[in-house]
Parts: C-alpha cells; structure tokens; sequence
C-alpha cells in the first residue's frame, strides 16, 4: 500500500508556508531556534492552519491539558523535561519547565539524527546541571520510564549507532554521562503520570 501524502506548514523557520515533502520542510526548521511545523493528510487542512498563522487544534488540545493539569495532585515545586523529535532518528530538542509558573527554564536543539529517548535522557541531566548550579534540590518529573532508568543505571540503552551522521548527538550523551560520573545530587527524580495528570508541562504541544 502507496504511503499516504503528507503536507507540512512551517509558521516558524527559515522559509514559512506549506510544504508537500518532509524533506523541504525539515530543511526550513532544522537548528531553526523556536520552529513551529506541524503535518496535515490534506492541502486543505494545511492551507487553513498556514491562513490562521496558528494551530488551532493543538491550541485546543493544549488548553484541555493544562486544565487537568490544573488539577492534578503532584509536587508542584518542581521541574519538568520534555523531549520532541520528529522521525525515529529525526530532529529532535528538548527543555525544561518550572511547574509553578509554566515558565520555560531551558532549551537545546533542535538536533539532527536523534531519538525521543535520548532527548528525555539528555533533559534530564541539563535539569539536574541546571540545578546544581543554583544549588536547588527540586524534584524533576520526566514522563519517559526509559530516560530515568539510564539516568539511575548511568547508562544509555540506544541502538542509534555512532558514525559521522550521529557524532554530535553521542558527543551529548558523552557529556551527559560524564557529568553523571562526575556530580552528586539529591533532587528526586519522578515519573510524570500522564494518564492522571495530562500531558507533561514540558510537553512541545506537537505531534508529527
């Protein structure tokens, strides 16, 4: 069975619009800093979001998280990481979020040739550096059971394999895990229950 087409509108990037390959578009918001794309099964549907200048059923989407979120019963004197990557490797970037005030405390990528996974291990050793530095003991919530068991097994179980394509992304990883080897710390590290609460905070708010 033919794959089906696929459109892409870019609101955030090197060149906006729409675009009928993932090719073009990843080329327009690759390392682009605060890229917004989204795809689309119809010219339509694309044409209507690329005319709005928004995403209106992810902005739906989002305000229902945050509501349940609202409510959720967790420690909100903390921080949350989040990881989103389109492909499996694809573009991927992450970034960290004080639960208290929504506020975006930081961000790396996007990078080529990464995992989901990886991102979520990545976050979490920048939150914890992060951290550190402010010499805070906050707990952290990550919603990836896989990144938090590398992060206590100080290990990274990934099958991306390390040429000249991945380097850069396994000189992350080299850095995360050095910096584990190398620091203490005593913040809790805590899964985000996502089937309670809704997404996770630090959530990118878009799905490829």
């Amino acid at each position: 069975m033919a794959k089906k087409k696929k459109y892409y509108v870019v609101l955030k990037g090197r060149v906006t619009g729409i675009f009928d390959n993932w090719d073009d578009c990843k080329a327009q918001v690759e390392n682009f800093t605060g890229a917004q794309y989204k795809s689309f099964e119809s010219w339509d549907a694309a044409k209507q979001a690329s005319r709005l200048g928004y995403f209106p059923a992810a902005a739906t989407q989002q305000a229902a998280q945050q509501a349940k979120i609202a409510a959720a019963d967790f420690d909100r004197v903390s921080i949350a990481v989040d990881a989103a990557c389109s492909g499996n490797p694809g573009l991927m970037e992450y970034r960290g979020v004080d639960n208290q005030t929504g506020e975006q405390i930081f961000h790396a990528g996007p990078f080529a040739n990464g995992t989901n996974n990886i991102g979520e291990f990545l976050a979490l050793v920048h939150g914890l550096a992060y951290l550190k530095q402010r010499n805070s003991d906050l707990p952290i919530y990550s919603d990836s059971r896989n990144a938090i068991g590398w992060l206590h097994q100080r290990k990274v179980k990934t099958t991306l394999p390390r040429n000249a394509k991945t380097e850069k992304i396994w000189q992350l990883i080299d850095r995360a895990l050095f910096w584990l080897e190398n620091n203490r710390y005593s913040n809790r590290i805590l899964k985000w229950e996502t089937e309670q609460w809704g997404e996770n905070p630090a959530d990118f708010g878009r799905k490829k």
